[in-house]
């Protein structure tokens, strides 16, 4: 965990955010940006600065924050969704943790 991290932050309680999951190793919320009706972000409990800082240690939990995609996409009711990763910040991410967005439903 970072301390200037906002998703550090949000798994440690300092900032709320309307969790739609948690385990162990991953919470789910709400994105407080929604770019569609419905969209939520899957992060890791690890503090991975994105995708290409991960290597082959962080293989289960990358499989596990995608596979749980689906599954919580279609516990808000969505049939169909997109899954979205920015890496970097010419890859458009803006909070170097990282997390996958989940989207669908139409436009916010």
């Amino acid at each position: 965990m970072t301390t200037d991290c906002i998703f550090c932050k949000i798994l440690a309680g300092t900032i709320p955010a309307k969790k739609i999951y948690e385990d162990d190793d991953v919470i789910a919320f709400n994105d407080i940006k929604p770019m569609a009706k419905v969209h939520f972000l899957i992060v890791p409990k690890l503090h991975v600065e994105g995708l290409k800082a991960c290597d082959i240690s962080h293989q289960n939990l990358l499989g596990k924050m995608l596979l749980l995609a689906p599954k919580l996409a279609a516990e808000q009711g969505l049939v169909g969704f997109k899954t979205l990763i920015n890496t970097g910040r010419e890859g458009g991410q803006e909070v170097f943790h990282i997390h996958v967005h989940v989207f669908g439903g139409g436009v916010a």
